[in-house]
Parts: C-alpha cells; structure tokens; sequence
C-alpha cells in the first residue's frame, strides 16, 4: 500500500493529504514491509529536496516515526 501511494507521488510530483494519511494509518497499524519503509525514506528525502510537494500544511510535519526507526 505505502509503496503505491509513494509511487503516485514522485508520478505527480505532489503527496496529497489523503495519501498522507493513508500512510499514517498503515504505519500505526503496523501493515507494512521493509520495502515500503524503504520508499517512504526516499519520499522523504524527495520532500525534503523540494521535488515533491506536500499538499497538507507545513506546520503539519511528516512524522514517520516507522522510517526513524528504520533508519
């Protein structure tokens, strides 16, 4: 799941709210793979990179506590 919603990101350069929160669902449940938190580390760094762009407002930062544990 969070590797599809990453994939349609970097296709449309933009995250939007509803997948933003897609993936916060899928990490608090813990449904996800090593893979999908290897994807989300690289929309991260997209993200931070200014290559993709949030819809949800900046103060609302990305808090993927998932990926800082991965990391």
């Amino acid at each position: 799941m969070i590797r599809s919603l990453v994939k349609s990101a970097f296709q449309t350069g933009c995250l939007s709210v509803a997948s933003e929160g897609l993936i916060h669902q899928v990490l608090t449940t813990r449904c996800y793979q090593s893979n999908d938190l290897v994807a989300l580390a690289a929309l991260n760094d997209e993200i931070i990179r200014g290559k993709i762009k949030r819809e949800a407002p900046a103060h609302n930062l990305l808090k993927f506590d998932a990926l800082n544990n991965h990391r």
